[in-house]
């Protein structure tokens, strides 16, 4: 894959806030900044370990392969961060709540795209959540408690959620495109998704 200078800047951005706005919600939002206890400011910052690499992580995967599938069929494919959604996102995790718009994938092509190469373009990125989701699955069943426990707790939880989100089959979300595409892929990966997120209350 082909980065620009830009682009490198707009994911590391984009990975830094989304990763800091998570924290702060798992650490209880706006009480956290008030608080002056070295355990709490400790805690925050493993949690903030947890959430760069789990939610990160995961959503730069995301994107990285919507990426690698439009340059797959020769787009010209880039990351452009939405700079007030991540304000706004960042905001939010303060008052308990989080509306994430870090950015999207931007591709270009001088020729009509078919229905097929736009549904696997937009599937890449839900489908990597899912694919992730399943890696952190088999460490959330063993790990019930401490460090570990939150770890895969939050990888499953953030990336199913991730692919059951995306898969909205409306507006600017992944699902429209794949459900244009091909209806029972759509539908496969969204109960796939849907059964790794809600596993994380009935297990």
């Amino acid at each position: 894959m082909r980065f620009s200078q830009k682009e490198i800047k707009d994911l590391f951005f984009a990975w830094l806030m989304i990763s800091l706005a998570f924290a702060i919600l798992f650490s209880g939002g706006i009480e956290w900044l008030f608080s002056s206890e070295f355990t709490t400011v400790f805690a925050f910052i493993i949690t903030f370990g947890i959430s760069a690499i789990t939610v990160g992580i995961s959503f730069l995967l995301h994107e990285l392969m919507h990426k690698y599938m439009s340059q797959k069929y020769r787009l010209w494919a880039e990351f452009r961060a939405f700079y007030p959604g991540l304000w706004f996102a960042l905001i939010g995790s303060l008052f308990g709540f989080i509306f994430a718009a870090p950015g999207a994938v931007i591709s270009r092509t001088y020729k009509p795209l078919s229905m097929e190469k736009r549904g696997k373009i937009s599937l890449a990125g839900p489908l990597t959540n899912i694919v992730l989701a399943l890696l952190f699955l088999p460490g959330f069943l063993f790990f019930k408690e401490g460090l570990l426990g939150l770890f895969f707790s939050y990888g499953l939880t953030i990336n199913s959620l991730l692919a059951a989100f995306n898969l909205i089959p409306a507006g600017p979300f992944d699902g429209r495109d794949v459900y244009r595409w091909n209806k029972p892929i759509y539908f496969v990966a969204l109960i796939i998704a849907l059964l790794l997120f809600f596993s994380t209350f009935l297990i």
